[in-house]
């Protein structure tokens, strides 16, 4: 199990040694036959999970995801903060804490989530268009045709999504 990012590589286990090891999940000794290595620590194969579906990611992959804390299957990671991790009006990172909105697949800061024209920050209840990429508030929502076909808007009322489990 490797921590995507991370560069350490465990230190060399000889099997007289396992039962010497600490789990950094529930601190006990690790006298299993199998033990995985992630976040420069040991863990038994039941206690390295995921914090939000709690699966033994041990099972489900070769690699976790850290972010604030927590720890993450790839999934649980995308879904929470994106493929990158990163706002995706600014390309600021966002702390695992904060509240965010979601368009898309796309996740946004609160403060970053505006209308394309008038930049008035979307709060939830409020109506948007997502166009191309871009975010519309209800007044400002583009009705031109192009083409002979009123460009593919997709209405959704607003709802915020928290990035914690």
């Amino acid at each position: 199990m490797v921590n995507p990012g991370s560069s350490s590589q465990p230190p060399p286990v000889t099997a007289g040694s396992l039962s010497w090891k600490r789990c950094a999940g529930c601190g006990g000794k690790i006298a299993d036959r199998f033990l995985l290595y992630g976040m420069d620590s040991y863990w038994h194969s039941r206690c390295l999970k995921c914090s939000c579906c709690q699966a033994q990611l041990g099972d489900i992959g070769t690699s976790c995801y850290t972010k604030s804390g927590m720890i993450l299957c790839r999934n649980d990671y995308i879904r929470l903060f994106g493929n990158s991790g990163a706002c995706s009006a600014c390309g600021q990172s966002i702390p695992a804490s904060e509240l965010v909105m979601r368009a898309q697949g796309n996740v946004y800061h609160l403060k970053c989530f505006t209308c394309s024209t008038c930049r008035n920050r979307l709060v939830p209840g409020d109506r948007f268009h997502y166009i191309n990429g871009s975010l519309f508030c209800e007044h400002d929502r583009p009705t031109a045709l192009t083409n002979g076909h009123l460009n593919s808007l997709q209405s959704n009322p607003l709802l915020p999504d928290q990035k914690v489990c």
